[in-house]
């Protein structure tokens, strides 16, 4: 038997170290609650709207990690990061809003441990959707399924950092889980004629959307088990309208294409029912809908209303009447009017439509995102 001394020192020396992680994690707490406000982290899901350059660290075609892209983006002194715009993506300015001090850091860059985690991580791939064989054109993409399990690491590096009492109630009473997927299942799987014909003359849109609807319902549930609470989903937007899209089906500018916009729009539908019964079904979590469709869908509409000259034309990019075919890279042409363009290329928004598309999701009213908007949801 170890003398009494002994067995005490050992017990002290424990109690010490016990001390020092509980005063520790209350620490590392409490310094994110000083510098946003009492709210927790932003974890971002998602593909190339919301993406902040985790495509930088992958062999892949999809990326953003070239001028011009990043040109109006302050934090990086106007030089590209990844992000697939101009500027902030609608994720970076949601997170601000909220009063998150540092955009969530993207999940495979190198400084994405530690305590750097607790304001959030972006978990979102240009090329990703809901199904895993969405985007193997680009040859490498995070799905989302490949997303979760990244955050599933994250969860267990949040235990290490705050404990699993108060890391439980960080994520699921202060953070807010956003995921912003869908648009490439249908413009880079099911509508790509190269890679998807079989699939077209094998499955109807109603049981692709089946599919997506049911593989989308599994990844939800699997944050909900990871303690995930406040969810906010944004369904897709009108894909047909896009610069893209224009350019290769030779339309006019207040035309878009129907089929791309009639499958977004029955996705959406289902979208929003699945929406409704999980929240009914999984206890204590909230599924707040953004209705991306009709937010951008008003913008393209009547864009002058809201300072724009074009909602057809790339402000970046080449090929065709609406500069839609190549994606924004070095030798593109680039509009001087940066803010006065709906589209930054042949994808995606620019950061003055991504700054509407963002306060409205904030402060909106339940036209475009329901039953709370983010800042309501926030202080739930």
């Amino acid at each position: 038997m170890e003398p009494v001394a002994m067995v005490m020192e050992k017990a002290w020396s424990f109690g010490l170290v016990l001390l020092w992680f509980s005063t520790l994690s209350c620490y590392l707490v409490n310094a994110a609650d000083d510098k946003n406000g009492g709210f927790g982290a932003s974890f971002i899901f998602g593909d190339s709207l919301v993406d902040a350059g985790n495509n930088n660290y992958l062999p892949t075609l999809s990326r953003a990690n070239i001028p011009p892209n990043g040109i109006d983006f302050k934090a990086s002194g106007g030089n590209p990061t990844g992000r697939y715009t101009n500027g902030r993506t609608i994720g970076d300015i949601v997170g601000e809003e909220l009063g998150v001090p540092n955009y969530a850091v993207p999940y495979l860059a190198p400084n994405s441990t530690g305590k750097a985690i607790l304001y959030g991580v972006n978990y979102a791939s240009g090329g990703g959707g809901i199904m895993n064989a969405t985007g193997r054109i680009f040859v490498n993409r995070l799905g989302l399924d490949i997303q979760i399990d990244f955050f599933n690491n994250t969860r267990k590096q949040f235990d290490k950092l705050l404990g699993s009492s108060k890391a439980k109630d960080y994520i699921s009473k202060r953070s807010i889980f956003s995921v912003t997927i869908g648009a490439n299942d249908f413009l880079n799987n099911y509508l790509l004629p190269v890679l998807s014909i079989g699939a077209r003359i094998s499955e109807t849109p109603d049981g692709f959307i089946d599919d997506m609807i049911n593989h989308l319902s599994n990844q939800l549930t699997r944050l909900y088990k990871l303690d995930a609470r406040k969810f906010v989903i944004g369904n897709v937007g009108p894909i047909g309208c896009i610069p893209y899209q224009k350019t290769i089906n030779q339309l006019n500018e207040n035309e878009c294409v129907d089929l791309a916009n009639k499958l977004a729009m029955q996705y959406n539908g289902r979208l929003k029912e699945l929406l409704t019964e999980l929240n009914g079904k999984l206890k204590g979590a909230i599924f707040v809908h953004a209705n991306v469709y009709d937010l951008v869908m008003e913008l393209i509409t009547n864009y002058a209303k809201y300072g724009f000259t074009t909602a057809s034309e790339a402000c970046c990019g080449n090929g065709g009447q609406y500069a839609g075919i190549i994606p924004c890279g070095p030798t593109s042409s680039m509009c001087k009017d940066r803010d006065k363009h709906v589209f930054w290329d042949p994808y995606h928004p620019s950061e003055a439509a991504n700054l509407i598309i963002a306060r409205q999701l904030l402060h909106g009213s339940t036209k475009y995102i329901s039953p709370v908007n983010l800042k309501q949801l926030r202080n739930l």
